[in-house]
C-alpha cells in the first residue's frame, strides 16, 4: 500500500518543480526583454535644421555609454512630440547651454 502513496507524492514533487521552473523562466524572459529595449539607443534618426527653442518643454540629454556609442539630446516640444537632435551641430549646443543655465537658476 505504500508503493501507491509514494508514487503520488513524487508527482506531486515533480508537478511542483516544473510550475516553478516554467515560473522562473518566464519571469527571466520578462527581465530580459526589459533589459533589452532599455539597452538601446533611444534616437534613430536626429533633427539637424534649427528651430524656435521657445516650442522646446523638455530637455533630456543622455550620455553614450554600453546603452549606446553616442550621446542622444531629446526635446519634448510644446505641441507634446518628441525630437532627437543632432549633438553635433552648433546651435542644439546653445540650446543645451541655456537649458543648463535656467536649470541652475532654479536651483539657485
Amino acid at each position: 500500500m505504500k508503493a501507491p502513496c509514494v508514487n503520488m507524492t513524487s508527482k506531486l514533487v515533480v508537478a511542483i518543480l516544473a510550475a516553478f521552473m516554467l515560473s522562473a523562466a518566464l519571469c527571466e524572459a520578462a527581465v530580459v526583454s526589459r533589459i533589452s529595449s532599455e539597452l538601446r539607443c533611444q534616437c534613430i534618426k536626429t533633427h539637424s535644421t534649427p528651430f524656435n527653442p521657445k516650442l522646446i518643454k523638455e530637455l533630456t540629454v543622455i550620455d553614450s555609454g554600453p546603452h549606446c556609442e553616442n550621446s542622444e539630446i531629446i526635446v519634448k516640444l510644446v505641441s507634446g512630440n518628441e525630437v532627437c537632435l543632432d549633438p553635433k551641430q552648433k546651435w542644439v549646443q546653445k540650446v543645451v547651454e541655456i537649458f543648463l543655465k535656467k536649470a541652475e537658476k532654479q536651483n539657485a
